[in-house]
């Protein structure tokens, strides 16, 4: 025996529609309601809305069925297999997707049942393209089964470094940063290529400085320790200073930041200040020899690049100091203790040694050294010029690089100011006379990577 009961309104206690009928339209719950299956139960009838449940609890490893509604991850890792597909039925939907992203090596073969299609093809169709995933579609017997969704990109970890801090330039596949004053080289992604993440680098300490405000005749001031590193991966033309393969000389970056210091110049009796990057310091460069009343006499002191020696004290500053390879700087030139010019050394620069002083002129500064880390070729870390004494005597130029000039008196001895180092080249100051004081150009980091 049957029961019928004929409504076309079911309400609950508040008078809201449970189900409603108007016309050839059933209404099941009101705005804003969920319908809900209880636990274990099923629906036909209702079709498909176009989307999958995805089976995250059996990762496919190995040829299987799959069912209409139903989403998959195939791990091909091991192995290539096959996805066979159910019997064709209008509206029947299947997804899969690359769980490891082996589809490029080992592919995934999807099967059609019986005679039915694959994009009017009776034919089986092969993924094999890593990160891949597909949504097929069962339309009719004539075009079978279609694809509605094929991506071949799938979303995973930034293959690059990325990185920020100072200025930031790009380069064909490179960025590059540049630091003129302290900073911060910040990593928050390295490269999926371990290769990659040993970046190149250029750090030049602060150049010497040279002279005393209270008199005195110096010889030119070292240049700041140059230290570079080129990386195979990023291209360009290095110093002869290039420090690659030596395991100390190289950095492999990590996602975390890396504080960045920037030497300053030396001002009169003082070296340049160190710039710092990662475990990689370049010594500040040493100031020039000094003569002077009421303040005592002082040698020409070491360096990343040695100051030169004057006629009160000869001797050079020496270079690379502390050591080491390949060497950051070179020794200073000797001070000559006889006249009519009394020349001072030259400071010695990264990339030769500082001119010994002569009694016709003051020492050149030691050239630095050109390299292309930051897209094109500049030359830094210049030694400084020796001074010379006497009337119509020259003074030593400064080395390429940044290097300032020595003095050299138009007039009576004395009257002559020398000149600075550049600044962000890490140039050696010019040998200073009279009551005058030289500051050493401050240093420079460059940290270049490939970042695509």
């Amino acid at each position: 025996m049957t029961s019928t009961i004929k409504v076309n309104n079911i309400q609950n206690q508040c008078g809201q529609n449970i189900i409603n009928e108007n016309s050839n339209t059933i209404t099941i719950g009101a705005s804003g309601d969920t319908i809900a299956l209880a636990s274990g139960a099923s629906q036909t009838g209702f079709g498909r809305t176009g989307t999958v449940d995805w089976q995250t609890g059996s990762i496919k490893t190995t040829t299987f069925t799959a069912a209409s509604g139903e989403g998959y991850f195939a791990n091909t890792s091991g192995s290539a297999f096959n996805m066979n597909l159910p019997a064709g039925v209008a509206g029947a939907i299947v997804s899969v997707a690359d769980y490891g992203d082996n589809f490029n090596t080992n592919p995934l073969t999807i099967v059609p049942n019986g005679s039915d299609k694959l994009g009017g093809v009776n034919a089986n169709a092969v993924l094999g393209t890593q990160g891949q995933s597909v949504t097929l579609v069962f339309v009719d017997s004539v075009e079978g089964w279609i694809t509605v969704n094929d991506s071949t990109e799938n979303v995973t970890q930034n293959p690059n470094i990325v990185a920020t801090g100072g200025s930031v330039a790009t380069c064909g596949n490179c960025k590059i940063h540049t630091f003129t004053g302290p900073g911060t080289f910040n990593v928050t992604n390295i490269s999926t290529t371990p290769a990659n993440n040993t970046v190149s680098y250029l750090v030049i300490a602060g150049g010497g400085g040279t002279g005393h405000p209270a008199a005195g005749y110096s010889g030119g001031a070292g240049a700041g320790g140059y230290r570079e590193v080129k990386s195979p991966t990023t291209p360009y033309t290095a110093s002869p200073l290039d420090g690659y393969p030596n395991a100390p000389n190289r950095v492999t970056i990590t996602a975390t930041s890396f504080p960045i210091t920037v030497g300053a110049g030396g001002t009169g009796r003082s070296n340049g200040s160190v710039s710092t990057f990662s475990t990689i310091s370049s010594a500040g460069g040493g100031f020039g020899a000094l003569n002077s009343l009421p303040v005592p006499e002082r040698p020409a002191s070491a360096g990343g690049s040695g100051g030169g020696g004057n006629y009160c004290k000869p001797a050079a500053g020496a270079g690379n100091t502390p050591p080491t390879t390949p060497a950051q700087g070179n020794n200073g030139g000797t001070g000559e203790t006889s006249p009519p010019a009394f020349g001072s050394g030259g400071g010695g620069g990264a990339g030769a040694v500082g001119e010994n002083g002569s009694t016709s002129k003051g020492g050149n500064g030691g050239a630095g050294t050109p390299t292309e880390i930051s897209g094109s070729a500049v030359t830094r870390a210049g030694g400084g010029g020796g001074y010379a004494v006497n009337s119509g005597i020259p003074g030593g130029t400064g080395g390429s690089g940044g290097g300032g000039d020595g003095y050299g008196p138009a007039g009576p001895p004395g009257t002559g100011p020398g000149s600075q180092g550049t600044v962000n080249t890490g140039g050696g100051a010019g040998g200073a006379a009279g009551c005058t004081e030289n500051s050493g150009g401050s240093g420079i980091v460059i940290i270049r990577y490939k970042y695509q």
